[in-house]
């Protein structure tokens, strides 16, 4: 995935030039107790003066220095105008989760098999999204059987997700188109930039149109296809036939989903355990719902270098503290 940006940036860099103030400051305060204690060598009864007034804590003389040093990093901050990276929800998102629930899914090398696994993870991706995200599901073995059109209610979208069972063949490339016409019902370019279909299988096409050329309509209508190819190579499920013939071998068919999303647009995937496989649908649902923008915190760093001024000059006080 995309590194995240970074959490902090300045819209005015040059204003960190201003930190320079505080090592100069240091300077002065170390000649200013440099001039006090060659004072003081002049005058030696002055230690027993300060411990018949009543001698304060070390560390106390101090720290009005310390705040005012703050003061300037933090004022000084605040003229490099910060700003912070922040997620926002992308308004108008609609995503269409397209998953295979052909009878290969029923393999169990993905714990507790790859059909649940897949399920399990969509409730992941759901709950990873911002509440006003659009979700549609199209669920296909031999064809699609199983479509919602996007929607808001949450509860609509898992009954659909787990309504499944693994049994039939693959269509891919028919449930791909449905997922398109549902993203664009009038052939024309998706209307939302946030439009994208996530496409997780388990293995080849086995009927229906080729899932690449839907893919490559997907690029023009600007809707880009995210695959996740699920399973391990040695997976094998029971003969439907009989159950003492030899079993099925059900291998995933990464380099076609390579190929769907490199010709839409979108990335791929691949994932042989439960744990990854949720990583993954967790990770799109924050690119695909959400995007950062840049926003400017000044006034934080300038309340909070004032308030650090008032304490500095609160401890000068000769009752409470003075600059050492």
């Amino acid at each position: 995935m995309t590194a995240p940006p970074l959490a902090l940036s300045f819209g005015a860099p040059l204003g960190l030039l201003a930190l320079l103030a505080i090592p100069l400051a240091l300077a002065a305060l170390y000649a200013a107790r440099r001039r006090r204690t060659a004072y003081a060598v002049r005058f030696p009864a002055a230690g027993s003066l300060a411990i018949a007034a009543g001698a304060e804590a070390a560390w106390r003389k101090y720290l009005p220095a310390a705040f005012a040093l703050a003061a300037i990093a933090a004022l000084a901050l605040a003229l490099a105008k910060p700003q912070k990276t922040v997620a926002v929800p992308v308004e108008g998102a609609s995503v269409v989760l397209v998953t295979d629930h052909s009878g290969s899914m029923s393999a169990t090398d993905v714990e507790p098999d790859r059909l649940s696994a897949a399920q399990a993870a969509a409730e992941t991706f759901l709950d990873k999204l911002p509440k006003q995200t659009r979700v549609g599901v199209v669920a296909y073995s031999d064809g699609p059987d199983g479509t919602l059109a996007p929607t808001t209610d949450r509860e609509r979208i898992r009954t659909t997700i787990e309504s499944q069972s693994a049994s039939g063949a693959t269509a891919t490339g028919e449930a791909l188109q449905v997922a398109i016409d549902t993203l664009a019902p009038d052939g024309t370019k998706a209307k939302s930039k946030a439009s994208a279909i996530i496409l997780l299988s388990d293995g080849k096409t086995t009927t229906g149109r080729d899932p690449v050329e839907v893919a490559r309509v997907a690029k023009r209508l600007g809707i880009p296809v995210y695959t996740v190819a699920l399973g391990t190579e040695d997976a094998t499920i029971p003969n439907p036939i009989s159950p003492l013939s030899p079993p099925i071998a059900v291998p995933p068919d990464p380099e076609t989903l390579r190929e769907i999303a490199r010709v839409s647009g979108g990335r791929a995937f691949t994932s042989d355990d439960a744990g990854q496989l949720r990583s993954i649908y967790e990770s799109l649902g924050s690119r695909l719902a959400t995007k950062h923008e840049q926003r400017e915190i000044t006034a934080g760093f300038a309340g909070a270098g004032l308030v650090l001024l008032i304490a500095a000059g609160l401890l000068s006080l000769p009752r409470l503290g003075r600059l050492p």
